[in-house]
């Protein structure tokens, strides 16, 4: 089905593969951290590659804009629980680094698919 084109986007296979990432990293936290620190992180992280699929899935450039909006948002959220994760010993500093260093690239591919679509909206 070629109709969820969204999975062809670099975008979207980045921010799957942080997904990814990020709960490998998870599993390394305490027992007392699964509902706490570890939910929240989990619903951060999925939100970055999902908010990519829904607003593809929209009809509208501007909504479609507007989703990845939200994903670059989620991306935040998602590196600033895994920093507090690192400095509370839950995940290594090298681990950590790792992350950045995906979310950075995932962070510019968001943005570089805004700015095309923002281009389409312009022209």
């Amino acid at each position: 089905m070629d109709d969820f084109y969204y999975k062809k986007l670099d975008a979207y296979k980045l921010a799957k593969k942080l997904t990814i990432y990020v709960y490998d990293q998870i599993r390394k936290f305490p027992e007392y951290e699964k509902f706490a620190l570890a939910d929240q992180l989990r619903r951060a992280a999925i939100s970055v590659p999902s908010n990519i699929a829904e607003g593809m899935g929209r009809m509208s450039i501007k909504e479609r804009v507007h989703f990845l909006d939200f994903s670059y948002g989620s991306l935040a959220e998602t590196d600033c629980q895994l920093d507090i994760a690192c400095t509370l010993g839950y995940i290594s500093e090298q681990d950590y680094v790792t992350f950045q260093q995906l979310a950075e690239r995932t962070g510019h591919t968001i943005l570089g698919l805004k700015k095309s679509l923002e281009n389409k909206i312009n022209n």
